[in-house]
């Protein structure tokens, strides 16, 4: 597939790659893991830049009616929970393993659209839906660096609340590493929010999942060179099992089945 707006497409891989290189570093390396503390600085961040966006024009910000607002309360409140619960898992899980894990979620979409909704589902995509089932559902018994709280938080994606005191025992508190990661972090954040939405409004649908795609491969790819990753043949097997799945949505938006 041809990928059109080529240089938003490469920004976002970037700012995909090192969002969540500097994610892992932060929760993993320098094992901050404290989720709540870490989400409000990437959101005080992320809220100074946008309002600095805002004022210079490069984003617009509308005013949304009291009702509104309440409206998305229950999808914020289990925003925050996913948030947190990622945090967690990507702390204690490789990067691959936890995007392969994170792109089951799709499961539960199709299991949305086809028992609430009452949508047709094609035989394509139920059987690219099972196909992220299975890698998913396998990994946690062959993936040879087994971490029960690391699959733990991965899976149920539940509102939990962080143990505030116990991070002024961070050893790294007052480190400059700490602090210009927790910053990147935030602005990195921000940026990868940014592009996302701009690469979303500008490509169709096909083309943002290619690009998506490939940030993914290029990040999962390169993650075992700087993070510690333990691999075996069925572990390789399970994601390689959950690429195939989602390389197989390309197929899916371009032809519309």
């Amino acid at each position: 597939m041809y990928l059109k707006r080529p240089a938003t497409g490469l920004a976002f891989c970037l700012f995909y790659l090192s969002s969540y290189f500097t994610n892992k570093y932060v929760l993993s390396v320098l094992k901050f893991t404290y989720p709540t503390l870490f989400q409000g600085w990437q959101t005080l961040v992320g809220g100074f830049l946008l309002h600095i966006s805002w004022k210079i024009g490069w984003t617009e910000i509308s005013s949304s009616s009291r009702s509104e607002v309440l409206s998305w309360l229950p999808a914020s409140a289990l925003f925050v929970g996913i948030i947190y619960a990622g945090s967690r898992a990507l702390s204690r899980l490789p990067i691959p393993i936890f995007l392969t894990l994170h792109n089951a979620a799709d499961v539960i979409a199709c299991g949305i659209e086809a028992f609430v909704q009452k949508e047709q589902t094609s035989r394509l995509k139920i059987c690219r839906v099972l196909t992220l089932l299975v890698a998913a559902g396998c990994l946690p018994f062959c993936d040879p660096q087994f971490d029960t709280d690391g699959y733990f938080w991965a899976l149920i994606h539940l509102l939990c609340i962080g143990d505030l005191f116990s991070a002024l025992e961070f050893p790294f508190l007052y480190f400059y590493r700490f602090h210009s990661s927790c910053f990147a972090s935030g602005l990195l954040g921000f940026l990868l929010t940014l592009y996302t939405m701009k690469l979303k409004s500008n490509t169709s649908s096909g083309q943002y999942a290619a690009w998506s795609f490939l940030a993914k491969v290029i990040t999962a790819a390169l993650s075992p060179f700087f993070f510690e990753i333990a691999m075996n043949v069925p572990t390789a097997c399970c994601l390689l099992l959950g690429g195939f799945a989602e390389a197989s949505l390309l197929y899916i938006e371009r032809t519309g089945i």
